[in-house]
């Protein structure tokens, strides 16, 4: 007998930023964040779980998952086995429709539709609460993916108490992420490796005994609506991640060229022509103008402008993750 269900979790932008943690193995985070679920970028997982598998199996894109992905999510699926005292083995099957592995938080909306699709295939309906620990598990982002629209992620002591919950919903304030895909190349160094990396740099103290700051800061303007404060909390918290990671032992290097290109163009968008639009990049070449619903369409035009290399794939914010229905599952 098997038991199958499959649910759907959408990518964030972390806009207060998670990178390095204060506990490796439970992925506690090393500061608290806040991001925006994107309602155009998402993963459609099908968990089936049988007494008849003598193994995990995971195919993720119609194809089977490579041995480090295959071992992760089996890892996860072995912790939620734990949880809900099951002892058969799965099969996953998961879709992504945006690019995996480019910075764009695919870990985060995978490991919270796995999460939320193997409890649901087992009959639970754990909290959100404790849905989103779960998930941190398996990706730390993927803590904020599980509940909608803007979300805060605590920074704990504990397993229970480093969860996610929203912070206002998705349509308090009408901002758009035009994400400027530079790359869809999957990068050389993933988030995990940098996040185990962090503390090497003479930097990261320092950026997380300010981030209570900033997330103030962030929570402010995202109140207010105040577009002008968000964006320098905004870009001043993404510029002090990535000088992390440069000064990291060994070093990374996410902006390419054109990443570049793109942040000097928003921020003379903005002081110059008063374009409600700011960046920030995740773990990754890619960047996220954020910017003001009525100024979306004049940035996706002008990051056309820029560069035909550019990508543009736009998005608002969206919901958390929820069961599918059978008819439902395809992306």
């Amino acid at each position: 007998m098997s038991q199958t269900a499959t649910a759907r979790a959408h990518s964030n932008i972390a806009f207060i930023k998670y990178w390095g943690s204060s506990d490796h193995q439970l992925r506690l985070p090393a500061n608290a964040s806040l991001s925006m679920n994107l309602d155009r970028l998402h993963t459609t997982t099908t968990v089936q779980w049988s007494a008849d598998c003598a193994s995990d199996s995971v195919n993720i894109n119609g194809r089977p998952a490579n041995d480090l992905a295959r071992r992760r999510v089996s890892r996860h699926l072995q912790l939620l086995r734990g949880r809900f005292g099951t002892n058969k083995f799965a099969q996953v099957q998961s879709q992504n429709n945006f690019p995996m592995g480019a910075g764009l938080a695919s870990s985060a909306s995978a490991f919270a539709a796995l999460t939320l699709a193997a409890a649901a295939a087992l009959g639970e309906r754990p909290s959100e609460r404790e849905l989103s620990a779960l998930a941190r598990r398996g990706s730390g982002s993927a803590a904020r993916s599980i509940p909608f629209g803007y979300v805060e992620w605590f920074a704990a002591d504990s397993h229970e108490q480093s969860y996610a919950e929203t912070f206002v919903d998705a349509d308090y304030w009408e901002l758009v992420d035009v994400i400027a895909v530079v790359s869809r190349a999957h990068k050389r160094v993933g988030s995990t490796a940098g996040h185990a990396t962090a503390d090497t740099s003479i930097l990261q103290k320092t950026r997380i005994e300010d981030a209570p700051r900033r997330l103030h800061e962030v929570k402010q303007a995202i109140i207010k609506r105040n577009f002008a404060r968000f964006a320098q909390a905004v870009e001043e918290d993404s510029n002090l991640m990535h000088a992390v990671m440069m000064t990291s032992r060994p070093a990374l290097f996410y902006w390419q060229p054109t990443s570049l290109a793109v942040m000097n163009a928003v921020r003379q968008w903005r002081e110059a022509d008063g374009i409600q639009v700011c960046s920030t990049l995740d773990a990754g070449p890619n960047v996220h103008c954020i910017c003001a619903k009525d100024d979306a369409e004049t940035v996706k035009t002008r990051l056309g402008e820029l560069s035909d290399a550019i990508e543009i794939i736009a998005a608002a914010a969206g919901p958390g993750a929820f069961v599918l229905d059978k008819d439902m599952r395809k992306p």
